[in-house]
Formats: structure tokens, sequence, C-alpha cells
């Protein structure tokens, strides 16, 4: 019997690398995808080749994502969960400070654009296996607590889980929408991390793991996710 198939873009490191080693642990097999070869690869060699596919993928571009759909299909021959965690941010406030053009430009390609991608290519293969679609949000895509375009672009996922999920409505696809606080991952490399407590990757990915195997009947639609202590 074919072992279930779980697709995670973004999984090089953080959230995404952490999710990987426990759905290997809980007995899926992982496609990895993201931009970095080298830490894809790296990963797929711990995991192992028969429960792992590296896959370099740019979630930004169109193409990009369908040779990543294709390698899946072609290696596994199904798809049962897809989550579309790719995302980042360098700052880039509306007001002060020198213009970001470029940056604005690549952080909704990849925040917004990237993750309806996913959604758009994979939502056929879940409808077929009865599979689970989730997005990594955050909690400043439902606060104002951070004023800048990579809040506003977690406040786009956060809409774009509510359309999918309605749109998946009767067709046996649940949709998860996995919210983090403060993250101790490479997220923080570019901008400063807020004086507060933190939560590590494995604590998101146990979080997923938690939706993902749960009985089908039970759609686990969001997981709002902060350290303790983290105020807002």
């Amino acid at each position: 019997m074919n072992r279930k198939v779980f697709l995670i873009t973004g999984a090089s490191t953080g959230i995404g690398e952490a999710t990987a080693r426990r759905a290997v642990e809980a007995g899926f097999t992982v496609v990895l995808a993201a931009r970095s070869t080298a830490k894809l690869q790296q990963l797929q060699s711990e995991l192992g080749s028969a429960r792992s596919l590296a896959v370099t993928c740019d979630v930004s571009n169109w193409q990009s994502q369908q040779k990543m759909l294709q390698e899946t299909l072609e290696r596994f021959g199904r798809l049962d969960v897809v989550f579309a965690n790719a995302g980042f941010s360098k700052g880039s406030t509306f007001f002060g400070g020198e213009d970001k053009a470029e940056e604005w430009k690549e952080m909704v390609l990849v925040n917004v654009f990237g993750a309806a991608a996913t959604a758009r290519l994979t939502l056929p293969e879940l409808v077929k296996t009865g599979g689970h679609f989730l997005l990594t949000g955050s909690v400043v895509g439902r606060t104002t607590s951070i004023r800048n375009l990579y809040s506003a672009t977690k406040w786009a996922v956060t809409g774009m889980a509510q359309a999918i999920r309605n749109e998946m409505a009767g067709r046996g696809v649940r949709v998860t929408l996995v919210e983090p606080g403060v993250v101790d991952t490479p997220f923080w490399d570019n901008i400063q991390k807020p004086d507060t407590p933190e939560l590590q990757p494995d604590d998101i990915a146990r979080a997923v793991i938690y939706a993902v195997s749960q009985p089908p009947h039970v759609d686990v639609n969001e997981i709002l996710i902060r350290p303790t202590g983290q105020p807002n």
C-alpha cells in the first residue's frame, strides 16, 4: 500500500524542515520544495531517499510550481497533504527609510501569489484523495502589531484560506490556516526579532501534524499559536 504523500514548500529550513521531519515520523512520504537546493538535498539525505524527494522550486514562478507537481506525481503518483509554507519578510514599512519596490514585489509574489499558485495547482490532486491543504499565515495576519507590507501579505493569506475552504466545501478536502507567533527561525535573519518569548519550529510542526492526523470528518480550520507571554 502506498504511503500518503505530504508536500511542503519552504521545506529547507525552519517550520518547513521541522514539519518534514515530523511528517516522516508520522508515516508520510514527503516532498521537500524550496529554492535552496543544497539544504534540500541534505535534508533528503537525512530523511532517506525512499521516504523523501527534494525538488528545487521558486513558488513565485508558476512554471517552477508546475514542475514541482509533475515531479511529485511522476515519483509517487498521488498527493494527500500540501503545506503552502513558503514565505519571507525583510521589513519594508510603509513610511520612512528607503524605498524597496523590488523587495515588496518579491514578497507579494512569494507570500501571496506563491500560496495561491500552490493551491490552484494541487487542489485537483487533493480532491482525488480527499486530502488536506494547509497554509502558513501569521499572528500578524489577524492583528496590526506589525505595520508593514509583510503583515498585509499575511492578512491576504488569512482571506485566501477562508476562500479555499469555502470552495472546497463538499469536495472532501480539509483546509487549515496555521498562524504562528514569534518562532525562532531564519525568518529573523533580515529583520529585528521582537523582545518576546519565542516558539521553536517543532512547536509549529507538531500543531500541523495534529491537524493532519484528525479523523476525516474533523476539519481543524485555524491554529493560532503564540509562545506563552507574547502579548500580541
